[in-house]
């Protein structure tokens, strides 16, 4: 995985059929499922609103600079509506529904959700900034 939307995306989709397709062994899976998706959710409208805020604080500074703002502002919107579309997409669907939808044919494993889930967890800010908190 390159680490692009599409790929994130992918995971996101592969990681939500598996649980889809375990929850008649394990009745938690369905609200580990309904968990990720707003986790998801609210993490794609945090970083829309920092990016925005960050930017409207550069604003300020320079004229020319703020073209460029523009532009930014606009792909960091459309990113985030994007993936908002992606993630209702999932919402409107019905879980049993759900399966039909898979990118892949191939299915997922326990172990390969396990890694799936640890990438995605290592995408959060968090654990991107926990060195920082340790070292200090």
């Amino acid at each position: 995985v390159s680490g692009g939307e599409d790929e994130i995306q992918q995971l996101q989709k592969a990681l939500l059929d598996y649980l889809d397709e375990n929850t008649e062994t394990d009745a938690s899976l369905v609200f580990s499922r309904k968990f990720y998706i707003a986790q998801w959710f609210r993490d794609t409208t945090m970083e829309t609103e920092k990016a925005i805020k960050s930017q409207k604080d550069e604003d300020s500074s320079e004229g020319a600079h703020h073209a460029k703002d523009v532009e930014t502002t606009g792909q960091i919107m459309h990113r985030a509506e994007s993936r908002k579309k992606f993630l209702r997409s999932i919402i409107k669907t019905a879980p049993s529904q759900f399966s039909t939808l898979k990118l892949n044919s191939d299915t997922v494993d326990y172990e390969d959700a396990c890694l799936i889930v640890r990438y995605l967890a290592s995408m959060r800010p968090f654990a991107q900034s926990f060195d920082i908190y340790l070292t200090q």
